[in-house]
């Protein structure tokens, strides 16, 4: 699986962490930035290129980290087709990706440390959208909800 990951100067060190052990975990990972750190850039620009990939279907999922992980997935949200959700633990990274079909991860790189970073990344690559049912039900809807309201 091909993966994106993106991170401002605040999520910077753990992104650099994190690609050695994606790539060993076999995952063919595309990094979107930042690729030198810079104590005065902005999480909107760091994660908007991640978050653009993943709206066109460049990339089927990603991961973004930012100092607390709220700025990231604020951003990440205002782009049709992406589902991303700050997470602090692995049952809600695997819960957002099957019941919700989350495709984008968002962390605090200050707020949780490299051992729990690691584990919630694991856990949400893993999941899959169980889909059908009340979950595709609840999909459609957050779909309807985009299209009536995201200008083009």
């Amino acid at each position: 699986m091909e993966i994106g990951i993106a991170a401002d100067h605040a999520g910077f060190e753990q992104k650099n962490l994190l690609l050695p052990l994606l790539t060993a975990a076999g995952y063919q990972v595309k990094d979107y930035g930042a690729s030198v750190y810079n104590a005065d850039d902005d999480y909107p620009d760091a994660v908007l290129p991640l978050a653009q990939a993943i709206s066109t279907g460049e990339i089927k999922r990603g991961i973004a980290i930012c100092g607390s992980g709220v700025g990231v997935s604020v951003v990440a949200n205002k782009l049709p087709g992406v589902r991303a959700a700050l997470v602090t633990e692995t049952y809600s990274a695997h819960q957002g990706v099957e019941h919700d079909d989350m495709n984008l991860l968002c962390l605090g790189g200050r707020v949780i440390g490299p051992s729990l970073i690691w584990d919630i990344i694991e856990t949400y690559l893993k999941a899959t959208y169980i889909g059908g049912g009340r979950f595709q039900r609840r999909l459609d809807k957050i779909i309807a909800i985009e299209n009536k309201h995201i200008k083009p």
